[in-house]
């Protein structure tokens, strides 16, 4: 695929291809990452500097700290992704960054960062949707083409997304009330699991009984989604025991069921309804044992499924450059503002 931007200044056409190589950078939460992409699947640096360690002791992201430590490493992460990848700055056809959607203060760090990088070496600017991106990451060391259906699942969001080709795609679904991610971190916080808690509920419930206790699956719309009435039907669970032990895992096991199932049905009833054969997992939850585990049962079924290797599921700067590289954009203005939030 071809696509054009325009340069700054010259309005130049300079066009993107498979020998393109796009330099980014990703600042949305708490992951100040840089990476360097040729033709958007081929990955020649991916640097990521994690700020866990650090919102551990607040059990949460504090938006003004994450901004801080962005402010504190962009700088390192950037000479880092040159070096990494043994390129110059004067070597990479464009630079490219997170618009939003995510937390303001922090966006803002990467997004003014590489669009420094862009007017001073005169080289094209594009600005990435952070959700795009994440869908983007299942390009990276894959044949993966249009058409797809996606499963974006991740702290702030679940859509199912209908992508037709690289220009068009459509929202057919999405959550009424709380994402995956952010159930799971709320119920990990119900049975008094540390920050991060959902990879740590995902690692408790492999060794549950996902049938100890039947959970609700809300019935909404063909296509959408709601994990509140799920989180409230555990909190009831978890206060039932009324100070006596809590059966964490089965618990864990039981929530990651009725989570993971109801993904299930609607993705497959989205493949079905819609005529598609190839599905695709994208954001940070899509590193689930479960939900990847039940989403790759569809091959068994004669569908195509994607799903990024780890490093890439959760925030990092690949699948930027990579979403710069192969879909078209409507962000490349270098005075687009940073939003936080789709819609």
């Amino acid at each position: 695929m071809n696509t054009t931007k325009n340069t700054l200044f010259s309005n130049k056409p300079v066009t993107i291809d498979e020998n393109s190589i796009i330099m980014a950078l990703e600042s949305s939460c708490d992951e100040t990452a840089g990476a360097i992409v040729r033709g958007g699947r081929e990955v020649l640096a991916n640097v990521v500097a994690s700020q866990i360690k650090t919102h551990e002791i607040y059990g949460g992201v504090i938006p003004e700290i994450a901004a801080r430590e962005h402010l504190e490493a962009v700088n390192s992460v950037i000479d880092e992704t040159f070096k990494q990848a043994g390129l110059k700055p004067e070597d990479v056809t464009a630079f490219a960054g997170t618009v939003g959607p995510g937390l303001v203060g922090c966006l803002l760090v990467g997004l003014n960062a590489v669009k420094t990088l862009a007017l001073v070496h005169d080289k094209p600017f594009i600005g990435i949707n952070h959700l795009n991106a994440h869908i983007s990451a299942n390009f990276i060391d894959t044949d993966l083409e249009p058409p797809f259906i996606a499963l974006l699942v991740s702290g702030g969001h679940t859509q199912i997304i209908e992508v037709k080709s690289y220009s068009e795609m459509e929202i057919i679904g999405e959550t009424i009330d709380d994402a995956v991610g952010e159930a799971y971190d709320k119920v990990a916080r119900l049975i008094g699991l540390p920050y991060p808690g959902g990879p740590k509920l995902d690692k408790l419930a492999q060794i549950g009984n996902p049938k100890a206790f039947p959970l609700p699956q809300a019935k909404v719309g063909e296509y959408d989604f709601s994990f509140s009435g799920l989180k409230t039907a555990v909190f009831r669970l978890v206060k039932s025991f009324d100070g006596k032990e809590l059966p964490v895992n089965d618990i864990c096991a039981s929530f990651q069921e009725c989570v993971s199932e109801t993904l299930f049905k609607k993705v497959k009833k989205a493949l079905v309804n819609r005529g598609y054969k190839t599905v695709v997992l994208a954001g940070g939850v899509a590193a689930n044992s479960e939900i990847r585990r039940k989403i790759f049962n569809l091959q068994e079924e004669g569908y195509k499924v994607y799903a990024p290797a780890m490093k890439y599921c959760t925030d990092n700067a690949s699948m930027v450059a990579s979403c710069a590289c192969l879909f078209e954009n409507s962000l490349d203005d270098i005075n687009v503002e940073v939003f936080s939030r789709v819609g």
